[in-house]
């Protein structure tokens, strides 16, 4: 397992604005897969939200944070219990690959490669708009992969809201200004 595969590396500029994550996963790949596509699945790591698996269909991602774990942490300022984003697939080809807008904030591609019985999992999240959104989208995909991960291995993850500013401080310090 190289440093990009672990389970809590971080994430890294591939471009300027484009952040790349990869995580390794326990397998079979049609069940991380599930895991992507599936609203209920989707809500246990990331947010909740039925997913048309058709390029073009529209979906929306709803956040609610607070939820993924127990305890969830203290929230930070300025976020509410609940965030909704509208999304649209721009990619598909099942079970490796799902592409989706991200409001003003670019487009993210996930690609799954199986690895014996463990499964790749690379996101990439293009077109990133600043510095800002940069940390707080590098910070929150971490801290929501890493909640896969242990979701995956049937564990309970730690507190979200700790976890999520404790990593978005480090990738202030990582990343270039």
């Amino acid at each position: 397992m190289n440093d990009h595969t672990r389970f809590d590396a971080f994430g890294t500029l591939t471009e300027p604005a484009t952040l790349t994550i990869q995580r390794l996963l326990p397998g079979p790949i049609e069940r991380v897969w599930a895991y992507l596509t599936d609203g209920e699945l989707r809500r246990q790591w990331l947010a909740a939200g039925a997913m048309k698996l058709e390029v073009g269909a529209p979906f929306e991602l709803v956040w609610r944070n607070d939820e993924l774990t127990l305890p969830a942490g203290q929230r930070p300022d300025g976020f509410g219990p609940e965030q909704r984003m509208p999304s649209r697939i721009t990619e598909l080809d099942p079970p490796r690959k799902l592409g989706f807008t991200w409001r003003d904030s670019g487009d993210v591609t996930i690609t799954l490669e199986p690895k014996g019985d463990q499964v790749l999992l690379t996101m990439v999240h293009r077109r990133l708009p600043e510095r800002g959104a940069l940390l707080m989208v590098g910070a929150g995909w971490h801290t929501h992969l890493d909640i896969l991960v242990v979701r995956l291995s049937g564990r309970e993850p730690p507190p979200y809201w700790d976890k999520w500013t404790r990593l978005k401080a480090e990738y202030d310090r990582r990343l270039p200004t």
